[in-house]
């Protein structure tokens, strides 16, 4: 049967000040450094310690000669822990924003083929309806991205779910598919092509994101499904204009959502390769955490995007008409 009490319990007898006294823990592995820390006496902080521990039915630190070091179950409430004080400091922060008068604060990530097109586009608009809501954003590839959602360093991200995340503390919200395509530079005598092959392309120095990203596994997968090596001159970038800016100066290759492509102000610079893709990429969207309460600042954001991205698939499908 098992020793730890029901979430009931945990709700009703555990205290913020224990919980800052794991964390202290965790950061100091000393029980006086922790004590000390938090404005307390050390006989004070073990006493809290064990009173946490026999809440919880488990042993949070093990008790070493020179230190303590967190068990499992210890590395399980300081990840909470920190968890809670993050949610707590969001509070704090959206209530002065509130108090002044602004709707809130926002941290966004996006990966960086969204982040120049659907992503600059909802800015713009959020800025003219909701012009005190504060945004930070980061641009990076998903895996990067997700792991800092995790960790409280943001509130959404706009990009992938990465091999590997731990997918069951995650909620996505699809919004659709790219399809992807080679690029070169239109002064690339490849630009002139009807057909390549990818061992014609395996010789030359592409300019691709970095390993573990989703678009990068994707690429790999096509060469390895050709059954030709993996390039072995590569510039690696998450940086869109990077890749564009490489391609109109050099003869290197890349590779990109074609609605990249089609959304550059410089489009008559770039030449898409007559090579297709048979790897596809998952499904790009609206990542958060679970268990985390959305701030107004959270909700205006997403639903800027959803509305965005959906006038911009109602532009494409008329510029593009069936039949």
């Amino acid at each position: 049967m098992t020793r730890i009490p029901d979430a009931h319990t945990i709700h009703s007898r555990l205290r913020l000040r224990q919980l800052r006294l794991v964390l202290a823990l965790a950061e100091f592995g000393s029980l006086r450094r922790a004590a000390d820390d938090i404005g307390m006496t050390q006989p004070a902080a073990t006493k809290m310690l064990h009173e946490i521990e026999s809440l919880l039915g488990v042993g949070l630190f093990e008790r070493l000669p020179r230190g303590m070091r967190a068990t499992a179950f210890g590395d399980t409430v300081i990840y909470y822990a920190r968890m809670v004080f993050a949610e707590l400091s969001g509070m704090r922060e959206e209530l002065v924003a509130l108090e002044s008068g602004n709707l809130g604060r926002v941290a966004v990530g996006a990966i960086p083929a969204l982040a120049s097109g659907l992503l600059t586009r909802t800015i713009a608009t959020l800025k003219q309806s909701h012009p005190r809501l504060s945004m930070s954003i980061q641009v990076d590839t998903s895996d990067v991205l997700v792991q800092a959602l995790l960790q409280d360093q943001l509130d959404v991200v706009l990009g992938r779910i990465p091999t590997g995340a731990r997918a069951e503390e995650l909620l996505f919200d699809s919004l659709g598919e790219e399809v992807l395509c080679v690029i070169a530079g239109a002064q690339n005598p490849l630009a002139q092509a009807t057909h390549l092959t990818w061992g014609e392309l395996q010789e030359h120095t592409w300019v691709l994101q970095q390993h573990p990203s989703p678009m990068r596994a994707i690429i790999n997968q096509a060469f390895h499904d050709a059954r030709v090596d993996i390039p072995g001159s590569i510039v690696e970038t998450t940086s869109i204009m990077t890749l564009l800016a490489l391609l109109q100066q050099t003869d290197m290759l890349g590779v990109t959502p074609l609605s990249v492509v089609n959304d550059y102000p410089g489009r008559h610079l770039l030449a898409v390769l007559p090579i297709a893709f048979e790897p596809r990429l998952p499904p790009y969207g609206l990542i958060r955490r679970r268990h985390r309460v959305q701030s107004s600042a959270m909700q205006t954001f997403m639903a800027a995007v959803r509305s965005e991205h959906g006038r911009l698939r109602h532009d494409e499908g008329s510029a593009n008409p069936p039949g």
